[in-house]
């Protein structure tokens, strides 16, 4: 994020500021998750997820019986996908967390653009999403209302953002810990993005943390907190 805690500017657009370090930064991180996810608004913004490609990180997840790449879990309500992103090309298992009227909007609409099955699996869920039993459904492995039984249980995901999809999760308790970058920059104006989006929280009803770790390169801060229960 900038430097005045925003992740995009106003139009939305990709963030492409951070550097090289930071990327490696995050990479380590996906590298140890079973999962990713994150919500339409991201995946639209970029186009692409980020795979894991260091053949030591690979290494360390074979030594860990992890697939190569961690799933990449896309959340999205009405299932509003270009099949021509090159996210559907990766060489990435693809999961997706959507209502049944999304899931039927993309089968029916789309789909077939994008492959035979751009989504290895798909979970249904309500609307607005409830996390506590998705989030039940990625550790138990199965689900009685998707297609995704006998799937394999999640245990550590990694969540990329947006920040609706952030806030939500930090609202429902769902958050353990917050990996930030601060980035060199200002961007400003009052409609660019933050890493927490949404309603906003009032005091004192806000998510407190704990600082875990402060690392400084070069003109970055990488910061680790881990969230208060």
């Amino acid at each position: 994020m900038s430097a005045d805690g925003k992740i995009a500017d106003a139009s939305r657009a990709a963030a492409r500021f951070p550097s090289a370090t930071d990327k490696a930064h995050l990479e380590r991180q996906i590298a140890k998750a079973d999962a990713t996810l994150f919500g339409a608004g991201t995946l639209r913004a970029y186009g692409t997820t980020l795979p894991v490609t260091n053949t030591d990180l690979i290494e360390a997840r074979r030594s860990r019986h992890q697939p190569d790449q961690p799933v990449q879990i896309v959340c999205s309500a009405m299932g509003n996908f270009d099949p021509q992103w090159p996210f559907f090309r990766q060489p990435v298992p693809r999961w997706l967390i959507t209502t049944l009227e999304g899931m039927r909007s993309w089968r029916e609409g789309r789909a077939a653009e994008a492959g035979e099955q751009p989504f290895e699996h798909v979970l249904i869920t309500e609307r607005p999403f409830n996390w506590h039993n998705v989030m039940q459904d990625l550790l138990n492995g199965k689900s009685a209302l998707s297609s995704a039984a006998n799937r394999p249980a999640i245990q550590n995901l990694v969540v990329m953002g947006g920040g609706e999809l952030v806030a939500s999760l930090l609202s429902d308790g769902l958050v353990d810990d917050l990996y930030l970058t601060v980035c060199p920059l200002l961007i400003g104006g009052k409609t660019a993005p933050t890493p927490v989006s949404g309603l906003g929280f009032t005091l004192p009803r806000t998510p407190q943390l704990t600082l875990r770790s402060c690392q400084v390169e070069a003109d970055e801060v990488f910061l680790h907190y881990s969230v208060c229960r």
